[in-house]
Formats: structure tokens, sequence, C-alpha cells
């Protein structure tokens, strides 16, 4: 086992019952247990319990807390309402995606959530960008456990250890509450295109939380699910993903996400470069693609119009849900409609791809 490589509260639990470990962004993390297809299936049909512990959480406090979150972030922060939650991009001056985050709004603090891959980046600029700020952050990654639960049943099994109904909670809403005798955040928002929750607990109370969580829902079929399904619930549910959908030469209208910029708000980091990216007519868009066989379209792989390349393949699965070969990638806008046929390059042999509306999967 890596030495050098980070843990979370619960590793040595994900070691004993032999989940196959990998380096994930520095961490030591579960990619799967049994079979990412089992484990996909669990949360579709009935709940999956994430570690998600080596996401980066970073605590603001202080009289301008909300101020340089509204500087370095495209959304409206200063209007968020106490414990709501939203969805945010970190943009350069050029417009590029530095990170997508969630930004959390309590009466004493905000919180933000970044991807564990841009943790020291996203400190250091904040670093950097945020002089002139009466504020103070705290890195609460440590010495703080993070873990999801999705699925239909989710709600059902993590209840009881809450001291409140976790059913008041709304959609992209947060409080603090008491779980299982500790103070605790209690979020619902998730990355699986299912219902679900998000738990943070002082890290020495991790392992006793995420096995009481594994004794209360095994009736109720609860798996633990590794980094394999997060990432092909995740596309199905076409929730880009940093390093594939999003990077630094990426803007948010691009990607399909201009829900997550409120232009309309005062100046922040990247507003000029966003308004000129809005306005341009030759970006690419990002897609959504079905393809007509059962290889995997890699990332990278190209897409074609005929013998005109056309675009990138940023993502690609075979969808346990639909039993169907998916991607995501960014294609020309003039072939980007949905109903247009593509071909995709496969290790050198092409397969016909049709593009479809994203995204792949939505819960009824």
């Amino acid at each position: 086992m890596p030495e050098q490589l980070l843990h979370t509260a619960c590793h040595d639990w994900h070691c004993q019952r032999g989940a196959r470990m990998v380096d994930f962004a520095g961490w030591h993390m579960p990619v799967q247990y049994t079979t990412v297809v089992e484990e996909h299936q669990a949360v579709r049909q009935r709940a999956g319990a994430f570690d998600i512990a080596h996401m980066g959480r970073l605590r603001f406090a202080g009289p301008d807390a909300g101020d340089v979150l509204d500087y370095l972030l495209t959304a409206d922060v200063e209007e968020m309402h106490s414990g709501q939650v939203r969805y945010a991009l970190v943009c350069n001056a050029s417009g590029g995606i530095l990170d997508d985050v969630l930004v959390y709004r309590f009466p004493e603090f905000h919180l933000l959530v970044v991807n564990a891959s841009n943790r020291t980046k996203i400190l250091t600029w904040i670093e950097e960008q945020s002089g002139g700020f009466d504020f103070q952050i705290a890195d609460d990654t440590f010495d703080h456990f993070m873990l999801a639960i999705q699925g239909p049943l989710a709600l059902e099994i993590l209840n009881p250890l809450v001291k409140d109904d976790i059913a008041e909670i709304a959609y992209y809403h947060a409080t603090q509450d008491n779980v299982m005798g500790v103070e605790a955040i209690v979020s619902r928002t998730g990355y699986t295109g299912e219902d679900g929750f998000e738990v943070i607990i002082p890290a020495e109370h991790g392992p006793r939380l995420w096995e009481a969580l594994m004794e209360r829902g095994e009736p109720h079929g609860l798996r633990p699910a590794g980094l394999g399904a997060r990432d092909t619930l995740r596309l199905e549910a076409a929730m880009p993903l940093y390093g594939h959908e999003l990077n630094e030469t990426i803007d948010p209208f691009t990607a399909g996400l201009s829900f997550a910029v409120q232009l309309n708000k005062p100046a922040f980091l990247g507003k000029e470069a966003l308004l000129a990216a809005k306005a341009r007519d030759d970006r690419p868009k990002r897609v959504g693609l079905v393809l007509s066989g059962r290889r995997i379209a890699r990332e990278n792989s190209t897409l074609y119009a005929g013998e005109r390349e056309v675009g990138r393949v940023t993502s690609g699965t075979f969808s346990p849900t639909l039993e169907k070969s998916l991607a995501m990638g960014y294609v020309a806008r003039d072939v980007a409609d949905v109903g247009a046929p593509l071909e995709v390059d496969i290790r050198g042999r092409r397969e016909a791809a049709t593009v479809v509306k994203l995204p792949f999967y939505k819960r009824s």
C-alpha cells in the first residue's frame, strides 16, 4: 500500500472489505468493492454509500466571507439564504474553469467543497486573488469526514441516524444537525442523478457513522460504492467531471453550464471574458452521444461528420441502466443538434453515433 498517499478516516474499512484501491488525486481510494455494475445498480434501485472525504472542504468566516466568495465564484453568493447550496465555477481571467464547486451558506460561515485534484490549486488561487478582503479561511479536509448516500432508499436509511427529519431538507439545501450525537452538516445534492444526502462530520466519528450506515442499510440492500460506479452514474446523469468535460481552456457557456453564471452581479473574476464567451456563436458545444454498438468511446476519441473532424469525446462508458454505449464530448455547433449522425474513431475503426438530448438518464 503506498504510504505516501492520503487516507480518509474509513480507509482501513475499505481495505478490510477487499475494495480495489487506487491512487486518485493523491488519495488511496476505493474504485470498487464487488463490480462497478452491481454498485451502480444498487444506487439506481436501492442505495449506495460513497466515501467522498477526499473532496476539499474550505470554510470561510469573517466580515467579508460572502464578499470574497462572490468575487471568486460565478454564482451570486450574497443573495443566497442560510442553508442554501449552489453549484458554481471558479474561473480565471480568461473565463477558463479552474474548478466546479459547491458553496454552502450558513449564518456563521460559508463552506466551499472543491474537487480533490484542485484543492491546493484553489487554495493558492484564493490567496493570490483575495487581497483587501477581511476573512479567514480554514481547510477542513483532513479533520472532517464526508460521505454521500444516494438512491431511492437513501432517505429511509439515513433519517434515523439524524436528530431532525431530513425529509424536510430541500434539494440543494443543507442544515447543521446532530448525527449520532455529533454536530454535523447534512446536505441534499448528489452526483448520481438520484436523490440523496451528504454528511460532513469530525473525522474521528467518520468510521462509527460509516459502520452504522452499513449496518442499518444492509436489510435495505445498501452497498458501499466506489469511484467506478460514481463515474458511470454521473455520466448517465450527464454531470461534467473536472479534467474531462471541464478544464482551464473551457468556459462555462461552452460547457453548457450557463445556469451557474450570474452575469448580472457586480464585478467578479473572469466576468468580462465570460461576457465575450457568451456572445460568441462559433464555440463548440457539449453533447451526448449514443453509439450504435457496445464498444466504448474513450476520452479523446475523434468525432467525425463524414470525413470532417468535428470534435472529441471527453467521457464514455457502457451504461448499466440503459444498456447502451454512451459518451459526452465537444463538437462543432453545426453538427450539435439532437439527431445529428456522427462517427467515433475507436482504435482506428469508426462506430456510428447519434447526438441525443442530455441527460441520458433522469429519475422519474
